[in-house]
C-alpha cells in the first residue's frame, strides 16, 4: 500500500496485516504517517496505490484526532446512536456507558449533558468511550491518552488488556505502550518495521539496528584499507566464537549519561537563583464556589524538581498558573525571589507571525543558549526539537499543531529562564522528541515544575511528586505516582461504599406503589426476564459466529440470517416486558 499527500509520499510499498488479539503500539516522528497509517487502515482514506482487506464481518471502531460529535447531541446520544442503540436498548447500555464514562474521568457528567459546549478534550473522551462500550473485533486509536490524567491513562490500559479484540494504537506514552502492547510498528522513511514486544524492546531492537546501520558504514568506509593492511601480513587462518550478544549489549550500555547529580544541580541552582524562589504563605485558591487549595503554606526552593498530578479538573492548571504570577491568589500571599527569571509552558498556543521561518522564531528569543551542561545555537536546539535544517526554513503558517507545540517550547528555553513551570509539555511530542527534552531537564540546573500525565517524564525529570486531591490540601507522595494511585483506588471505594449506602436509604424510605404479593411477582418475573435475556443474547453472539464461517455458504447464510432476524425479535419484545416491569417497581 502506498499513499502520499502533494508530493510527499507518507507510505511507501507497505504491506503487514493485524492478526487476531494483537496489541499493536504505533509510532514514529511527527507528521511521518502514524494517523495517515491508521486512516487508510480502516477505510477512512483511500490508499493511491495497493490493497487493504477486512475479514469478513469485522467490527472496528476508529477514534482519530479528527473525530467529530454531532453538535447538537447529548452524552447518551454521542456514545449510543452511531452503534445502532434504540431507546429500548439503552437500559441495557446506560451502566456500560457510566461506567467507561467514569474511568475516562468523566464522573460528574450525566448521560444526558449537551456535547455542544464541551472542550476539544471532552470531546475526545467521549468519542473515545463511544469505541469503548462496543464489542469488538478490532480497535483503533489515535493518542487516546493525550486528555487523559495518570488515573485515566491507567484505567484505560487495564480496560485495553482485559478485552480480547485486536488493537491499533498511535501513541507517545511510553508506559501505556510497554503495559498495553505486544507489538510495535515505527512508521520511518515512508516504511514500517515491525517489532516484537513493547517501548522498552522497541528501543533495544532499534538501537541495535542503528549499531548494525553504523557497522556496515565503517566496514564499507575501511576495507581499502584493512584489505591492504591484510595482504601487508599475509592471510592467516583464525577461528573465533562469536561474542554478537555480550558485544551488543556492553555497545549499547558504553555511553549510558551518568545519573542526575542532584547536589551538584541544587548547589548550581542556589547561585542562579539564591534562596528564595516561589513562596506561597497562608494561600486560598477557589474557581467559582468550589475551593481548590485552603490556607497552603508551601516553599519551593532553588533545584526543586517537582511532579503535580490530579485527576482532570481537580486545579493542577489554576495552581500553575498562580506559581506564574498569572493569577492572584483568593487568599494569603505569594512571593518570589528578585532573581528569578520564570518560564511558563501553557496547554495554549501562543500565535506567531504566520511568514516567519522556524529559525527566525527562535533566534528571535536568543541565537544562543546555555543549558545545564550544554551551550547550543538557535539551530542546534531546533534540532534537538526535531525541526532539521530543511525544515529551519518552512513559514510558521505551515507548521501542524504538534510542530507549534515543539517550536513554542524552543523559545521557551531560548530565553535561559531559571524556574521551569509545565503544564503538559508532553502532549502532540513524538517519542524522539520526548527523549531530547528529557535530556535537556534531566541535566537542567534550576527549579522545575511539571504537570503531566507522562508517568516516564515525571519519573525521569522529577525528584518529588505532591497531588491535589480535591480535598483543599497539596499532598506530598513519598511513594510517587504509585502512592498517588494506591491512594486515589482508596478514595473511590469509600466513595462508592457512601452512594451505595444512600441509595439504601432511598429505596428504604420510598412508598411501593404495588401490594407486597404483586411486588415479589413482579420481581420474580423481572429475574425471569433477566435469565431469559442472557440465554438470548449467548444464542445472538453464537449465530454471529455461525454466519462468520459460513461466509462462502450462501444457502446457509440465509438461514442463519433469517434465524437471527427472529432471534433479534424475541429480543425485542422480552425487553420491552422487563422495561414494563421496571416501570411499575420504580
Amino acid at each position: 500500500m502506498s499513499k502520499s499527500y502533494g508530493v510527499r509520499p507518507l507510505l511507501d510499498g507497505v504491506s503487514l496485516g493485524i492478526n487476531e488479539g494483537e496489541r499493536i503500539g504505533v509510532v514514529g516522528l511527527n507528521g511521518g504517517g502514524k494517523t495517515t497509517l491508521l486512516e487508510v487502515l480502516s477505510g477512512a482514506e483511500a490508499p493511491d496505490s495497493g490493497r487493504v482487506s477486512h475479514s469478513r464481518d469485522t467490527r472496528m471502531a476508529v477514534v482519530t484526532q479528527r473525530t467529530e460529535l454531532p453538535p447538537e447531541s447529548t452524552v447518551r446520544n454521542a456514545v449510543l446512536d452511531p452503534h445502532g442503540f434504540t431507546a429500548e436498548h439503552e437500559w441495557a447500555a446506560d451502566a456500560r456507558v457510566r461506567s467507561v464514562l467514569t474511568g475516562l474521568g468523566m464522573t460528574r457528567l450525566g448521560l444526558d449533558t449537551p456535547v455542544a459546549n464541551f472542550s476539544g478534550g471532552e470531546r475526545r473522551r467521549v468519542a473515545l468511550a463511544a469505541a469503548l462500550v462496543r464489542d469488538l473485533d478490532v480497535l483503533v486509536l489515535d493518542e487516546p491518552t493525550n486528555h487523559l490524567d495518570v488515573e485515566g491513562v491507567r484505567w484505560l490500559a487495564d480496560h485495553l488488556l482485559s478485552r480480547r479484540c485486536a488493537l491499533v494504537i498511535v501513541t507517545h506514552d511510553r508506559w501505556f505502550l510497554d503495559t498495553v502492547c505486544n507489538r510495535t510498528w515505527e512508521v520511518t522513511g515512508g516504511k514500517v518495521e515491525q517489532y516484537e514486544g513493547g517501548y522498552a524492546d522497541w528501543i533495544f531492537a532499534r538501537a541495535e539496528r542503528n549499531r548494525l546501520a553504523q557497522q556496515a558504514e565503517d566496514k564499507r568506509q575501511n576495507l581499502a584499507r584493512k584489505e591492504l593492511a591484510w595482504l601487508q601480513r599475509g592471510a592467516k587462518a583464525r577461528t573465533s566464537k562469536p561474542r554478537y550478544r555480550v558485544e551488543a549489549a556492553e555497545a549499547l550500555i558504553a555511553d549510558v549519561p551518568p545519573a542526575r547529580d542532584t547536589v551538584e544541580l541544587v548547589s548550581f541552582a542556589k547561585r542562579r537563583l539564591g534562596k528564595t524562589v516561589i513562596d506561597l504563605e497562608d494561600v486560598d485558591l477557589r474557581i467559582a464556589d468550589r475551593t481548590l487549595l485552603e490556607g497552603l503554606t508551601w516553599q519551593i526552593g532553588p533545584g526543586d524538581r517537582i511532579g503535580v498530578v490530579g485527576v482532570n479538573g481537580s486545579g493542577k492548571t489554576t495552581l500553575l498558573r498562580l506559581l506564574a504570577g498569572e493569577r492572584e491568589p483568593d487568599g494569603g500571599t505569594r512571593r518570589e525571589g528578585t532573581t528569578v527569571r520564570l518560564a511558563h509552558l501553557t496547554q495554549e498556543l501562543h500565535d506567531l507571525p504566520g511568514d516567519w521561518r522556524v529559525l527566525e522564531a527562535i533566534e528571535d528569543v536568543a541565537e544562543r543558549v546555555q543549558l545545564g551542561k550544554y551551550e547550543l545555537t538557535a539551530s542546534q536546539l531546533g534540532e534537538r526539537f526535531g525541526f532539521g535544517k530543511g525544515r529551519q526554513w518552512t513559514p510558521v503558517g505551515d507548521l501542524s499543531g504538534g510542530e507549534r507545540r515543539r517550536l513554542q517550547l524552543a523559545r521557551l528555553l531560548m530565553g535561559e529562564p531559571n524556574v521551569l513551570v509545565l503544564d503538559e509539555p508532553t502532549n502532540d511530542l513524538d517519542i524522539d522528541t520526548l527523549q531530547q527534552l528529557e535530556d535537556l531537564l534531566d541535566g537542567w540546573p534550576g527549579t522545575l515544575v511539571v504537570v503531566s500525565h507522562d508517568r516516564y517524564l515525571v519519573e525521569r525529570v522529577c525528584d518529588k511528586v505532591v497531588a491535589l486531591f480535591g480535598d483543599g490540601k497539596l499532598s506530598d507522595l513519598v511513594g510517587g505516582i504509585e502512592e498517588y494511585l494506591r491512594r486515589r483506588s482508596s478514595l473511590l471505594s469509600a466513595d462508592d461504599g457512601a452512594v451505595g449506602k444512600q441509595a439504601e436509604d432511598v429505596v428504604a424510605a420510598k412508598p411501593n406503589k404495588l401490594s407486597g404479593a404483586e411486588d415479589r411477582a413482579a420481581r420474580k418475573d423481572l429475574a425471569k426476564l433477566e435469565r431469559q435475556l442472557d440465554k438470548l443474547g449467548q444464542r445472538e453472539e453464537k449465530l454471529h459466529v455461525e454466519l462468520a464461517e459460513a461466509a462462502t455458504e450462501p444457502s446457509r447464510l440465509q438461514s442463519l440470517n433469517a434465524d437471527l432476524r427472529t432471534l433479534q425479535q424475541e429480543k425485542d419484545d422480552v425487553e420491552a416486558r422487563w422495561l414494563e416491569l421496571a416501570d411499575q417497581l420504580d
